[in-house]
């Protein structure tokens, strides 16, 4: 009788100091993940395809192939979350890693209650997206998306978006949370053989803003991360 056991989520790190693994190893395992450890990016790859974890923190500077690398790698046949671990005010790492496809990242030295914190956040926002796509309509506040009608309403009033209003929208809105660089909105939105450049992103964060925002000059739903991009907010964020 009763329920079984919760499932334990699995987090793959990779970092090739083992002190920073024995440190993070600790702290996830007291925080109900199971963990599987590698020191390089060949065998960080190995284990992200025959452990198939739920996270991955993985660290930039790395021996033979690097976290960029890696990263590289694993976005051509998974869309696993992963966290950069990278060295405290690098902003062009932060930005490179975004660009090629992570979903967050943690400068060095970091408190490991944040890391545990945006590890769960990031879980959380994985599996609302999924259920959302499921329905075909995303919602967030007073915010509603539906992909199949391909109408947008807000506070209960349909607005009246662009077809690139509505792709920029969708990518924000299905993955809350998950700050983009200009260049990686450009990328997924126009295209990579789009020719304009990342202004063209501002405008038109510019124009969603004042068709969803209430007050388009201190936006609640697209959040600026300055010297980064943009995000779109948490669904529990007031």
């Amino acid at each position: 009788m009763g329920g079984g056991k919760r499932v334990r989520e699995k987090i793959l790190i990779v970092d090739d100091e083992d002190t920073i693994l024995e440190f993070l190893r600790i702290n996830l395992e007291k925080n109900g993940f199971t963990v599987v450890a590698a020191g390089d990016g060949k065998e960080a790859l190995r284990l992200a395809r025959q452990e198939q974890p739920r996270c991955i923190l993985l660290d930039v500077m790395l021996p033979g192939l690097d976290g960029f690398e890696v990263l590289r790698e694993l976005r051509k046949t998974m869309d696993v979350p992963v966290i950069m671990l990278t060295a405290k005010g690098d902003d062009i790492d932060k930005i490179l890693g975004l660009e090629l496809g992570a979903d967050d990242y943690v400068t060095k030295p970091f408190n490991p209650r944040e890391l545990v914190a945006r590890i769960k956040a990031i879980l959380r926002r994985v599996e609302k997206t999924a259920a959302n796509s499921e329905e075909g309509v995303i919602t967030v506040g007073d915010l509603t998306l539906d992909l199949e009608r391909h109408r947008v309403e807000v506070r209960g009033r349909v607005v009246d978006l662009t077809p690139k209003e509505f792709e920029l929208l969708e990518l924000l809105m299905a993955n809350p949370g998950k700050v983009f660089s200009r260049d990686a909105l450009l990328s997924q939105v126009w295209g990579y053989d789009y020719f304009g450049d990342t202004k063209t992103v501002d405008v038109h964060i510019r124009r969603l803003r004042e068709k969803i925002e209430v007050d388009p000059s201190s936006p609640v739903n697209i959040i600026t991360v300055w010297g980064v991009g943009y995000k779109f907010r948490e669904r529990d964020d007031v």
